[in-house]
């Protein structure tokens, strides 16, 4: 079947890509920026909340080891989807969740996983659901951040529970 292309924003993209990168199946985690207006942005101007870019991370998977439908309950339980603007400390629009997918398939999936959660009793997901226009890679030092920054602060006090709830929540997809 080949791969999968889909691009999650669910906060802060180091929390996020330490996430994905521990499941198998999933191929590449790229950190970037979508949804936006600016072309080629960085990070400065993305933290600056005023470029419409969110920041995100791009998953490449094999859908024959895991399936969008496995991916996307840990999108969900990586990140609070029911939060405009804000991820824990992190405030402002760049921290959004959303779903940027690539085929109709992913939309279909995706609406379909976030319709369900809102017919229910508890807080309404907040997640959008758009088709990816562009994706722009992030300056190369966000890549592998909390791969090759552990013992900082931020790692250790946000990061490493985030993977460690996760890996414990689904230990089935772990590599």
């Amino acid at each position: 079947m080949g791969t999968e292309t889909i691009v999650f924003g669910g906060g802060c993209f180091w929390c996020t890509e330490a996430v994905f990168s521990t499941l198998k199946g999933v191929l590449s985690v790229r950190p970037g920026y979508a949804g936006g207006k600016v072309v080629n942005p960085t990070y400065e101007q993305v933290c600056s909340g005023t470029t419409g870019h969110i920041e995100v991370i791009e998953v490449v998977f094999d859908p024959d080891v895991i399936a969008l439908e496995e991916l996307l309950p840990v999108f969900f339980a990586s990140h609070d989807p029911t939060s405009i603007d804000r991820q824990g400390d992190d405030i402002g629009p760049q921290y959004n969740s959303a779903i940027f997918y690539t085929t109709d398939r992913q939309r279909e999936k995706a609406q379909h996983y976030i319709d369900v959660v809102n017919k229910g009793q508890g807080p309404r997901f907040v997640t959008t659901v758009r088709p990816l226009e562009v994706f722009y890679p992030a300056e190369d030092y966000h890549a592998n951040y909390f791969k090759t920054h552990p013992n900082v602060t931020y790692c250790q006090l946000i990061i490493a529970p985030k993977v460690e709830k996760v890996a414990k929540k689904f230990p089935h997809l772990q590599k």
